[in-house]
């Protein structure tokens, strides 16, 4: 695992360059291979402008601006495209000091993102904030491990979403770290914390019997790996998961070289993937499925955000 100094310094291509990865070799039915591209971010903390040009090591990187003009670019390229966020939207700027997260929403609304999961500090201004910050957003936010019961985002939540790609269906939900101790429990008010790998499980089953979903996808905010053993992270979470094929992961500010892929109770594989902080990289993750909807990650993508100053 790189150091964010070496991880950018060894993967900066500029304004939004690329770095591939060819992972997987492609059965030659051409005809009937089908693709997804999966764009995500994690904890972007209110970073709406790029880091300023003062010679430290993110300087020139990020913003909003420069990540639309990004997406907007991909999606012109390809057709079936889905751009999530695990969570930690707020907090870190003067932005959210001022205006409490309206700004963000707006922002991603206007980028058109298709689903996002919560973060810790995303409670930060309490979750009657959140709540009505959520009249700008045009998209859904994702938990199966929070009952919002008897509070501000009862009605406000979805536990998962299907997005149809193509002939694709596509399952996303999401997963949320434990708050006690973590955030102030006049923060929450009444959020019950439900067991993630349980929860998770459970939808994803749902999502691969019943709806007959093509790919399952967790957005999580519970970090990628800890020191502790047995506190939960994605790297349990993706080895105790069953029907789950990909884990987007946010909270402990991981620059992941490449994804990690990990075998699940049913011996199949997980990928694991995450990006850093302060939206100075936008994950990519470039899907073919086949005439069976067999899948195969055929690209993975490092793609830098803004303009890297002039040391």
């Amino acid at each position: 695992m790189f150091n964010r100094r070496q991880f950018i310094r060894q993967s900066l291509l500029i304004t939004g360059g690329i770095i591939a990865s060819p992972c997987i070799t492609v059965a030659d039915d051409s005809e009937s291979l089908q693709t997804l591209t999966v764009l995500h971010t994690n904890d972007v903390h209110s970073r709406l402008e790029p880091f300023p040009m003062d010679g430290t090591r993110n300087a020139g990187l990020g913003g909003v601006v420069a990540r639309a003009a990004l997406i907007n670019s991909i999606r012109e390229e390809e057709a079936q495209v889905l751009l999530l966020d695990a969570g930690d939207i707020f907090q870190g700027t003067p932005y959210f000091n001022f205006y409490k997260g309206e700004p963000e929403i707006k922002a991603m609304s206007k980028m058109n993102y298709d689903a996002v999961t919560m973060g810790n500090h995303d409670f930060d201004a309490g979750i009657e904030n959140y709540s009505a910050q959520l009249q700008y957003a045009n998209f859904p936010v994702l938990l199966c491990n929070y009952d919002f019961s008897n509070t501000a985002l009862e009605h406000r939540y979805l536990p998962y979403k299907i997005f149809r790609k193509g002939k694709l269906k596509v399952g996303v939900t999401g997963v949320g770290i434990a708050l006690q101790g973590l955030v102030s429990e006049t923060l929450y008010g009444n959020t019950r914390y439900l067991d993630p790998i349980e929860q998770l499980n459970s939808v994803a089953a749902m999502l691969k019997k019943k709806e007959g979903c093509d790919m399952i996808i967790c957005l999580s905010h519970l970090g990628y790996r800890y020191k502790e053993q047995n506190k939960i992270c994605d790297e349990i979470l993706a080895k105790e998961s069953e029907y789950v094929d990909l884990i987007i992961g946010g909270h402990t500010h991981t620059f992941m070289e490449q994804p990690v892929t990990y075998k699940n109770k049913l011996g199949a594989d997980v990928i694991v993937n995450q990006v850093g902080w302060g939206g100075v990289i936008l994950g990519r993750l470039d899907f073919v499925f086949g005439k069976k909807k067999s899948k195969n990650l055929v690209d993975t993508h490092t793609v830098v955000i803004g303009e890297k100053s002039k040391e």
